[in-house]
């Protein structure tokens, strides 16, 4: 059936912004853990903020629009803050050699995209609705085509913005980011020419342009909570918060958005004017809401975690290609276009034999599913040697199940929300549902910091000059070199890594250890002047034997090595001490820097339990989501009697 054409301009929108999230977020753990050289568990933390605010500042954002601003200029401001941000991580990755400018470039971007995604995501949605007559039997169709849009930009994301910058080179991130950044830039230009002509009502008046003046009956003027009484939730808000950030050590992000997660509902369950029925349906929304957060911290874990199996632990060769790990996030968005019409189909079959099961047992049935995809790739893993990969289809078919979890309880949450919700407080009650997924996703990377390292970044410093005081040793003689290491990289390499330079074995103990430009003997033994290879070592002081696997080495210097690099042990082969130095550009210094890595880093635990290797690691979403999914199912017949005869 025709559609207006304002439906398309919102489709094509939300595509290009959503290209630009899934752009960026596909490559952001990437940038941080590969370039900046965070270590997981920071980098981890860093992604769990970020993707939490980004679910919470819509609170904000919808607010603004209804009462200031309208949703037009909203989705305007928001969409110039993101392009800014975007803009910013591009600037970060241009500048990633410089890590601590880097770093602060990157927080500031991470801040515009918060703001400027809590203005935008709330309001492009609603204007859907807008464009049809009331009662129109064609608005579910148009909500469908829409979310198409949706997955359409989370789809081509990974795969555009993968491409330019999970390269396996640290340099070529800023491109995945610029891509991000174009996205959203079309995604506004788009909105701000075409909106006049197409964003219209059926009777051809403007849509969203001017803010809703809602006016409090006389009925919430006597409810709104006192002085008093904002005071208490005052005092108890700041009791959590020293209990979060003083007992558990949490971040101040994850302290204050748990804390919000707890006095958000405790204070509209205490709301005296709602009646016992009223109170039962909030309290349905509570416990499904409470569940919601073991499915998306685990289902999150394709941004993070995942993506460091991806990166380390699966063979993406295929017909003779690397596949770029980001690729892997377009697998949810393709699953969703291909299966959402078999469930929709599948639920519409149930429901006309009256057998579709309930939301409760749907969101059960979703946490079962995550479950399960988490325990096939568990299973894949276990007593897996780190230095070996499994096969991409343990990937790909935990995001296939994941995906028919999504489908079963993702759908259905704003519309039982609406449904219970008491009218005058639906629009706090689709709040705390929102508030939900930003906890779920701040979970998610507290979660994903649990990840079991082989090894871990303890310092990087710029210095002037190498020594080998510098790495961690006071004599000469406790330094070693693995000149196997370099060995393997040139035979692995042969295309990068052609021939390597060895210093004389007979300097003084005081002499300092410097790079030499001119060739003097490759490790082949042939002499030739002149070159200046990617890869440089020393040569073997006091050799340290099995300090290092192959694998482990490759995890510090990356698939695909770029830079001159000379490897040292401690003595006891516990530490490795890498010194990097890159050819600066003309007029630029060169990069001298100096990274040590904890080859035998203290492994996590979660709950007095110790992760030792990935089958731990993964056990913990089986038993989590299991456990939500069995204790959901029991009390769905119970939720089910308190929601009142809404299903």
């Amino acid at each position: 059936m025709k559609h207006p054409k304002g439906l398309y301009l919102l489709f094509v929108t939300e595509m290009w912004e959503r290209f630009s999230y899934y752009g960026m977020r596909a490559i952001f753990v990437l940038f941080m853990t590969k370039a900046l050289l965070f270590d997981k568990a920071l980098g981890s933390q860093i992604y769990g903020s970020y993707t939490g605010l980004v679910y919470l500042t819509p609170l904000l954002g919808g607010y603004m629009a209804d009462r200031y601003w309208g949703n037009r200029k909203s989705i305007i401001i928001g969409g110039i803050l993101m392009a800014i941000g975007q803009f910013l991580m591009f600037m970060s990755g241009s500048l990633y050699e410089n890590a601590g400018l880097a770093s602060m470039i990157m927080y500031g971007g991470l801040g515009f995209l918060i703001f400027g995604n809590g203005f935008f995501k709330p309001n492009i949605s609603t204007m859907v609705g807008q464009l049809y007559p009331e009662g129109d039997k064609r608005v579910d169709a148009a909500f469908t085509i829409f979310y198409m849009g949706i997955n359409l930009g989370a789809f081509f994301a990974p795969l555009v913005c993968g491409a330019l910058g999970d390269t396996g080179s640290a340099a070529d991130f800023k491109w995945g980011f610029l891509a991000a950044c174009i996205g959203m830039i079309i995604s506004t230009i788009l909105f701000v020419v075409l909106k006049d002509k197409y964003i219209v009502t059926p009777t051809g008046d403007a849509i969203g342009a001017i803010p809703k003046v809602v006016e409090k009956t006389k009925e919430e003027a006597a409810n709104a909570m006192t002085g008093a009484q904002m005071l208490n939730w005052g005092l108890i808000s700041i009791v959590l918060f020293v209990c979060f950030k003083g007992f558990l050590g949490l971040d101040l992000i994850g302290t204050f958005i748990y804390t919000l997660c707890i006095i958000a509902p405790a204070s509209i369950i205490s709301d005296k004017s709602l009646t016992t029925v009223e109170k039962q349906k909030i309290w349905v929304i509570f416990i499904i809401a409470f569940f919601v957060i073991f499915f998306w911290s685990a289902f999150e874990q394709a941004g993070a975690s995942l993506t460091f199996f991806a990166e380390e632990q699966t063979d993406r060769h295929l017909f003779g290609t690397e596949v770029p790990t980001s690729y892997f996030q377009s697998i949810n968005a393709v699953a969703i276009v291909i299966f959402a019409p078999v469930f929709a189909y599948m639920w519409t079959q149930l429901g006309n034999a009256q057998k579709e099961p309930s939301s409760p047992v749907k969101q059960a049935l979703g946490l079962f599913l995550l479950a399960v995809g988490y325990l096939i790739i568990a299973l894949g893993v276990k007593d897996l040697d780190p230095s070996l990969k499994v096969s991409m289809l343990w990937l790909v078919t935990l995001y296939s199940v994941h995906t028919f979890g999504e489908l079963c309880l993702s759908p259905i949450g704003l519309s039982m929300v609406v449904k219970l919700a008491p009218v005058r407080f639906a629009s706090l009650l689709m709040g705390v549902w929102f508030l939900s997924t930003a906890t779920a996703n701040k979970f998610a990377g507290d979660l994903s910091s649990l990840y079991p390292e082989e090894v871990k970044l303890k310092s990087s410093v710029s210095i002037s000059s190498f020594g080998y005081q510098a790495a961690d040793s006071t004599n000469v003689v406790n330094v070693a070199v693995d000149s196997n290491f370099v060995k393997k990289m040139a035979a692995e390499y042969p295309n990068r890594v052609t021939k390597m330079d060895l210093l004389s074995d007979n300097f003084e103990a005081e002499k300092e250890l410097s790079f030499v430009e001119s060739f003097k003997k490759n490790l082949f033994g042939i002499e030739e002047e002149g070159k200046k290879d990617s890869l440089k070592a020393f040569s073997v002081l006091k050799p340290v034997a099995n300090a290092a696997s192959p694998f482990t080495l490759k995890l510090i210097v990356g698939s695909k090595p770029s830079f001159i690099y000379a490897p040292f042990y401690n003595e006891d082969g516990s530490k490795l001490s890498i010194l990097k130095y890159a050819k600066g550009k003309p007029g630029e210094a060169d990069s001298k820097t100096l990274e040590t890595w904890d080859l035998k880093p203290k492994k996590p635990s979660f709950l007095g339990i110790q992760i030792e290797n990935l089958f731990d690691f993964f056990m913990i979403f089986v038993v989590m989501a299991g456990v939500a999914s069995i204790i959901l199912f029991l009390l769905s017949s119970k939720l089910l009697k308190m929601m009142h005869d809404v299903r």
